[in-house]
Formats: structure tokens, C-alpha cells, sequence
């Protein structure tokens, strides 16, 4: 991908030990489309832990609203409970309900959180939109493919802010219906894949947009337990190079399957 002009970003990590198994350009920042919604996650879970946040009901507002991905601008509810709409974000990426927790808990909130767990590289910057003009930040998300697989592996080991905080999103993340990417080679249910199957238990949480595919996640096999981010920014000017760059993804789906299937090596 790289040699066809393609920004690719790689980072591999042994989740026990922190020990990296693969890093290509893992510290580039490149577009990640709605993945950054794992930061929003992470304060909201944050607020609903110390009792900021409740079981408040928060309305669909019109300034929220974004055709795309999720389900809420499908449902007949106007409201919805914050809990509730962690799990629709963490499940279905979902444009509405992002917008709406966003509102809520504050875009400085996000990135005063992302600081303070030493995040530099990777943020969440703007809401979703449908069109995004020229006094809007370019892209929803931005990340570097080393700084998420950290992320990643912290969330799995309790550690980004607290094991509480940790455990919830790392549940709403569990429900992530997108298994298009890397996790793809799996073999997994990508409608039901939260409890071991084949001794595996997969979250992973993607982005995708024009030119844009990522995905960050943590496989546990029978062997080891590996935290992984990808992010690639193409030339998306035809099908068969999109198709391209998912295969590719897949392909890097199987490595990552072999090395927590594989005997450890000493």
C-alpha cells in the first residue's frame, strides 16, 4: 500500500508486556474518521463513574443530527439514557449519538482527558457532520497508529483512569458490529463475539470514510493477547483500490491471528 502511495501507520504490541511486535510509522498522524470516538467514550464513562454524569436523558437535538452510520436516527425514541448512548457509539459508531454525548460532556472535556492520560497524537476534533466546510476542522478524528495501540492495551490492563472507567468502554467497544477490517480473519460472529470462541475474544473499533480505513483493537488467543492499531489514507479513486487496501488490512487480520495462536517463543 505503501508503494502505491498510501499513508500507512502499523503498530503491534504484546499486551502483557508492552513489548512492540511490529511498528511501521506507528507515531504518523493520519485521518481515523469516527475511531477518536473511543476518547469521548473514555470521558463519558469517566463522568458516569465520579456522578457527573447519570442516567440522564438526553434529547435528539437537530443540531446533532448526521446521516451515516448508527440507528438512533432510525428509531422512534426522542431520548435516550447516556449509558445507552455509549452502547449505540460503541456498538454502530453512531453519528447521532455521538454528536449528543459530545454536546453533553464538552469537546474540551475530551481532549483534557486525552492529555491527561499523555495522549499527543491522537484526538477527537470535531463532530460528525454531513459536509464540512472551510471553518470546519477537516477530519472528525486523527490518530497515530502507535499512540491507539497503547490506548488499546490500557483499556485491556485497567488502566486509563481506572479499572471502572476501563471495563465500560471497554464493554461498549465489545459490541462493535464492523468486523470488516482487520479483525475480518477472525472467524468471528460480527454480531455476537463478546464471549471465547475458538479460545479467541476480539474488540476491535474501526473508521472508515473516503480514503480513510483504521481500526484498533485487542485479540486474546490461546497463545498471547495482542493490542494492535492500522491506519491507511488512500487514493480512494477506484473500487479495486479500496478493495485493495481491505485485503491488505486482512491479510495483516491473519498475522495477528497466528501470533496469539503461535507457542511462545523464548
Amino acid at each position: 500500500m505503501a508503494q502505491d502511495g498510501a499513508g500507512v501507520s502499523v503498530s503491534i504490541i504484546d499486551t502483557s508486556t508492552g513489548r512492540a511486535l511490529l511498528a511501521i510509522d506507528d507515531r504518523l498522524v493520519q485521518p481515523v474518521a469516527s475511531l477518536g470516538r473511543v476518547l469521548l467514550l473514555i470521558e463519558v464513562a469517566a463522568q458516569l463513574e465520579d456522578g457527573r454524569l447519570h442516567g440522564d436523558r438526553l434529547q435528539r437535538m437537530a443540531r446533532d443530527t448526521a446521516t451515516g452510520a448508527g440507528l438512533w436516527q432510525f428509531l422512534q425514541e426522542p431520548t435516550m439514557q447516556v449509558p445507552d448512548l455509549a452502547t449505540l457509539v460503541g456498538a454502530t459508531a453512531d453519528a447521532w449519538a455521538t454528536n449528543a454525548l459530545l454536546t453533553t460532556v464538552g469537546i474540551d472535556a475530551v481532549r483534557a482527558r486525552a492529555e491527561s492520560l499523555g495522549i499527543e497524537r491522537t484526538a477527537l476534533i470535531d463532530r460528525v457532520r454531513d459536509r464540512r466546510g472551510p471553518d470546519d476542522a477537516p477530519d472528525v478524528s486523527v490518530a497515530a497508529a502507535g499512540e491507539l495501540s497503547w490506548l488499546l492495551r490500557g483499556l485491556a490492563l485497567g488502566e486509563v483512569v481506572d479499572d471502572a472507567v476501563s471495563n465500560r468502554v471497554l464493554g461498549w467497544l465489545s459490541l462493535a458490529a464492523d468486523l470488516s477490517l482487520v479483525a475480518g480473519s477472525f472467524g468471528l460472529d460480527p454480531l455476537a463475539h463478546r464471549s471465547l470462541d475458538h479460545g479467541l475474544q476480539s474488540v476491535a473499533v474501526t473508521g472508515s470514510g473516503p480514503g480513510v480505513r483504521a481500526e484498533a483493537g485487542v485479540l486474546r488467543g490461546p497463545a498471547s493477547s495482542v493490542c494492535y492499531a492500522v491506519t491507511v489514507r488512500f487514493e480512494d479513486d477506484s473500487l479495486q483500490r479500496r478493495l485493495a487496501v481491505v485485503e491488505a488490512l486482512r491479510t495483516m487480520g491473519t498475522e495477528v491471528l497466528e501470533v496469539v495462536h503461535a507457542p511462545a517463543r523464548r
